[in-house]
């Protein structure tokens, strides 16, 4: 009688699964606690001051280039076009005068053009407003 005997042969391989797992669970931990910071993307040279703090991420900013070029929240204006942003502008639950604004002018700017946004930001009813520097 034959006896017909094929050897066994082992079937070896890596299962990647658990990795994989392990490995998707880690990027959402990262991604969960990683803090986002939004920074605006026109580029200013901003004045130095020693007593600069940090303020809330809900908020306008006005960005005035040393050109005299005018940026609401990084859509390019002018002083009308501000003024009519401004009044249009829905705060929310916020009142307008507690909602933050933010105005970042380039060192050079001058002195006139900052009143004058001053100026249009007080007749739409906001008070609160910030001038945006860097630390010495």
């Amino acid at each position: 009688m034959k006896v017909n005997r094929k050897k066994a042969q082992l079937n070896s391989s890596v299962d990647f699964t658990p990795m994989i797992d392990v490995v998707f669970q880690l990027i959402l931990f990262f991604l969960v606690s990683t803090t986002f910071i939004q920074v605006p993307g026109i580029t200013v040279n901003l004045p130095k001051s020693s007593t600069a703090n940090d303020v809330k991420l809900e908020q306008i900013i006005i960005t005035v280039k040393d050109e005299g070029n005018i940026y609401f929240n990084e859509q390019k204006s002018d002083f009308v076009l501000l003024d009519m942003s401004l009044s249009e502008f829905d705060t929310g639950d916020i009142l307008k005068e507690n909602y933050p604004v933010i105005l970042q002018a380039d060192g050079d700017v001058k002195n006139s053009t900052i009143v004058r946004i001053f100026d249009i930001l007080r007749h739409n009813g906001f008070v609160s407003i910030s001038l945006r520097t860097t630390e010495y």
